[in-house]
């Protein structure tokens, strides 16, 4: 007979704690160490726009496969300074994907333009170019598609459908550094990217910071002017700041931790690319029937932010959130995804609080679309409501994949359905 479930008084299948990702190491240390030394020895303070962010820029465009990179103080930065870049006039509408962070939304908002939310396409975690094409109206100033979790979205196919209305494609890469679709990474197919380079992504530059990423030059000289306060770089001599931004620069001394970080990237992302395909044979292996990792589209290849696994309730006696709470009384840190994807059903979008009590940019005169239309997303809901989360890392080794699918079949065999 086997143990009863730790959630039932039973013995947890795994007592120790899990892994940290050890981020950081002399690389990292060597790098901000000669920062300081070089400040100590001159008696200048390093700062921001200095050799160690150029260098940064320069090394991340290179391993995107050649572009312009500017550095940013965070994702939800970069984003504001890829849509500002862009040029999306007030009062019009940016699409972008219902399954976000809430700084992958705001930003629209924030330059007087409304968010039209597209649901996410079926065995995805990202709109296809179905959802995104019938939010297509002569309004349409932008899309914004987010590679969720590290899956690639259907990016050329939305792509096509910008190109086909004339309205630029922004990537939102915050999720899926070192994603790839047919041997290039994301971020290279729209007009331009918006990279988080926070603590927590696979490649980090301190506490927070971003990129923004093009193969346009144009793009980036907006870019590098929308992300410091409108400062005239690439104008003619004379001229002044010629629009009104924000300061969204990254420091020299989040720069030099980010060119240690990129060099680390390819083996990170492939050493999670092993975890998940070990613990795709291991259920595969022991005829697991209550739980399936979701399959990325055809030539993509994810980097696993987290990894996405649905819960086959109708297969069980229990429903997703049992099934998952037992699992983590197990040891193994499993969770739902949490509505905190997605940002429309939050307070601040639905009771519009970008500019105090205005209710702008929605209820500016100057918009003419629906100001009042809802975004019940059904196909989103049901991946929020069938699928756990494995926050599956390069820092697994044998015994996390072993305890894990351990904890697995032992809570699929006590709630199986006979």
């Amino acid at each position: 007979m086997s143990a009863a479930l730790a959630m039932r008084g039973g013995p947890r299948v795994r007592e120790r704690p899990w892994p940290q990702r050890g981020q950081f190491g002399p690389e990292e240390k060597a790098a901000v160490d000669a920062l300081f030394d070089e400040s100590i020895s001159t008696g200048a303070p390093f700062g921001y726009d200095g050799p160690a962010e150029t260098a940064f820029c320069r090394e991340f465009a290179e391993m995107m496969g050649g572009g312009f990179a500017d550095a940013v103080s965070s994702g939800s930065a970069a984003l504001y300074a890829a849509l500002k870049a862009l040029g999306v006039e007030p009062f019009s509408e940016v699409i972008v994907g219902c399954m976000t962070d809430p700084g992958g939304m705001m930003p629209i908002p924030l330059l007087n333009c409304v968010p039209v939310v597209a649901d996410i396409a079926p065995g995805s975690l990202s709109p296809g170019p179905e959802q995104v094409s019938e939010l297509v109206t002569p309004l349409t100033s932008a899309i914004v598609v987010a590679h969720i979790a590290g899956y690639p979205a259907d990016v050329e196919g939305i792509v096509e459908v910008g190109r086909r209305h004339g309205v630029p494609v922004i990537e939102d890469c915050a999720q899926a550094h070192g994603a790839e679709i047919g041997g290039r990474y994301a971020g290279t197919f729209g007009d331009v990217a918006a990279v988080s380079t926070m603590f927590g992504k696979h490649m980090n530059t301190g506490g927070q910071g971003g990129v923004v990423f093009t193969r346009s030059e144009e793009l980036y000289r907006r870019s590098r002017r929308a992300s410091d306060r409108g400062k005239p770089f690439f104008l003619p001599d004379g001229s002044t700041n010629d629009a009104a931004s924000l300061n969204l620069n990254m420091s020299d001394l989040a720069a030099a931790i980010g060119r240690a970080q990129i060099g680390k990237l390819p083996d990170l992302v492939e050493r999670r690319r092993e975890v998940v395909s070990r613990l795709e044979a291991g259920v595969a292996d022991q005829g697991l029937e209550s739980v399936s990792i979701m399959q990325p589209p055809p030539g993509a290849r994810p980097s696993y932010w987290w990894l996405p696994v649905e819960v086959h309730a109708e297969r069980l006696t229990c429903g997703r959130d049992e099934f998952v709470e037992a699992l983590a009384a197990e040891g193994v840190p499993a969770s739902d995804l949490g509505w905190g994807l997605m940002p429309h059903r939050m307070t601040w979008f639905t009771q519009r609080r970008v500019f105090g009590s205005s209710g702008y940019p929605w209820a500016s005169p100057d918009y003419t679309g629906d100001a009042g239309r809802e975004y019940p997303c059904p196909n989103a809901a049901a991946v929020m409501d069938g699928f756990m989360k494995l926050p599956v890392h390069e820092g697994w080794g044998d015994g996390e994949v072993a305890d894990t699918l351990a904890a697995l079949a032992k809570v699929e065999g006590a709630f199986r359905r006979r």
